[in-house]
């Protein structure tokens, strides 16, 4: 039987059909093919030769790794040192094949084992001064060492030291009387010499402790040395384990190399709380506390604030005065992060440099309205941009503060400003009106509360120059938001009298129907004003 082209190429079902052929491998040589039949094969038996050779490295922070006076890397099994948050290979030597069995064979050297803590986080962790107990034990000590401190964390682990009780006694005051203590009572004991066992409890960090026990065994050059390789945040933590056991030279060298760099807002908070708590050498700290504060009089901030207000308010560099202006608003406001323990401003400084600014304002107008003005146009606008820019920043600190409404007073009485509006150029005088659109936006928003007199003499002194100038701030912003000003506007005038409203909504009716988009939407409170003096008052007098 024969087949055909078309036959030859037609599909089957692989490893189905009549046709159908298995890959031929080599059992000797090749891999067998990734195929089901296989897979289950090469799961089981296939055991990767690298895994049995590899060694674990030691752990950075572990005594394995690191060159310490302490007689602890000799003393340490290398088969006992886990890698921190998993359970690793331990050993080439196949005897040793889990951490379990190896504790399961070697019972009887449980006290000579060390449990290393996982390495310490620099940032998170923090040390509180423990309590330390003193326990004693039968146990001899071996190759000089015959102290053993034990520290035990408090969520779980324990870090154990052997030590020189000679070099605790000399360096620590709270060690010395712990170790003079078990000596005495350690003398009705047989004639063996017994290993002094000190307990400290509740640690929050171990390694910040066994760092500073190392440097028991340090030179008091040498101390400092290693604070300036842990920095700041980690000698904070050592300084509060040496004040705790009263390890003076290190506390002394810490100060030291605290006062000669500097902190962050985080490093000198910590330190701030740390030296609230203990009881420091005055003179070793006095360098540290003249960086927190001074001995001068209370009134030297409120006389900074000042000094700091005139020389933004006298600057002429637009960009140095922006800067400032920004850095010293966050300073003085309420929601400063700065408002801990600040005082309260002066309020008569604001005013005087208010005022100060609106006095200069109104001799600039008086030079732009006069017919033989020596001054340029250009200058002339900038100097009056200046001064308005001061008015208006001094004005936001007022309203953070809350201090603003007899500004609006002083505002609403410039009768020399406003009759000097009329004569001076449109392009110059607009910028005025920025201060009291400014001042409207903060009372529509119930930010600034004025007697019914302050509103009154504001809406009569400057409503009509904002109709005047509202077309050209339209096109000259400035970061004022015209929708506010509009609704500013309209609530403000809703506060005055019924009376006073009459005419001040008549007047801006007849001038939004001469210039229309030029002139400031007053519609919706002007719907507001309609129905509360005619539809009401109707429904009044009828129930009457």
């Amino acid at each position: 039987m024969t087949m055909g082209d078309s036959d030859l190429r037609k599909p089957t079902n692989f490893g189905t059909g009549p046709l159908s052929r298995r890959r031929s491998w080599c059992c000797s040589f090749a891999v067998p093919p990734a195929s089901p039949d296989t897979l289950s094969i090469s799961s089981r038996n296939h055991i990767p030769a690298k895994s049995q050779q590899q060694r674990p490295k030691p752990v950075p922070c572990s005594p394995q790794s690191s060159k310490s006076a302490l007689n602890i890397v000799n003393r340490i099994d290398p088969r006992r040192i886990l890698s921190p948050g998993r359970v690793s290979p331990i050993d080439s030597d196949p005897s040793v094949t889990t951490m379990q069995e190896t504790e399961t064979e070697t019972t009887h050297e449980e006290e000579d084992a060390v449990v290393v803590d996982s390495p310490p986080n620099l940032r998170s962790e923090s040390f509180r001064a423990p309590k330390i107990e003193v326990t004693v034990s039968g146990s001899g000590s071996s190759e000089g060492y015959d102290a053993r401190l034990s520290l035990k964390r408090r969520n779980g682990g324990v870090l154990v030291l052997e030590l020189s009780s000679e070099v605790l006694a000399e360096n620590s005051d709270v060690f010395a009387g712990l170790i003079a203590e078990d000596k005495k009572c350690s003398s009705s004991s047989l004639g063996l010499k017994n290993t002094c066992r000190i307990e400290v409890c509740d640690v929050e960090n171990l390694g910040v402790f066994r760092e500073t026990v190392e440097l028991m065994f340090e030179e008091s050059n040498v101390i400092i040395k290693k604070f300036m390789k842990m920095g700041v945040y980690r000698a904070i933590d050592v300084l509060e384990v040496a004040a705790g056991i009263k390890f003076s030279r290190a506390v002394l060298s810490c100060l030291k190399y605290l006062e000669a760099v500097p902190w962050t807002e985080d490093e000198e908070e910590k330190l701030r709380r740390l030296l609230g708590i203990y009881n420091f050498d005055a003179a070793a700290i006095s360098e540290i506390l003249a960086r927190f504060h001074s001995n001068e009089t209370e009134n030297s901030q409120d006389s900074l604030s000042k000094k700091l207000v005139w020389s933004i308010t006298s600057c002429s560099d637009v960009n140095p005065r922006n800067e400032l202006k920004s850095l010293v608003k966050g300073l003085l406001c309420k929601s400063s992060v700065y408002e801990k323990e600040q005082p309260e401003i002066n309020k008569e400084d604001i005013y005087r440099a208010g005022k100060c600014c609106v006095d200069s304002l109104a001799k600039l107008f008086e030079e732009g309205s006069s017919s033989c003005s020596s001054k340029k146009e250009k200058p002339l606008i900038e100097s009056i941009s200046r001064e308005v820019e001061n008015i208006n920043w001094l004005l936001e600190i007022m309203i953070d503060r809350e201090i603003a409404e007899e500004f609006v007073e002083i505002w609403g009485k410039q009768r020399r400003l406003v009759e000097m509006h009329e004569r001076v150029s449109p392009m110059v005088r607009y910028e005025v009106s920025r201060v009291t659109g400014a001042i409207f936006i903060a009372m529509g928003k119930r930010r600034v509360q004025c007697g019914g007199e302050a509103r009154a003499g504001l809406v009569e002194a400057w409503f009509k120059p904002m109709l005047v100038d509202f077309g050209w701030l339209q096109r000259c912003k400035k970061g004022l938001d015209m929708r506010e000003v509009e609704e500013g506007m309209g609530q403000t005038l809703l506060t005055l009298p019924v009376k006073q409203q009459y005419q001040v909504f008549m007047e801006w009716f007849r001038w939004f129907s001469k210039h229309g988009t030029e002139c400031p939407n007053l519609s919706k409170a002007f719907q507001i004003w309609w129905r509360r003096s005619f539809l009401r008052g109707v429904e009044s007098s009828t129930c009457r």
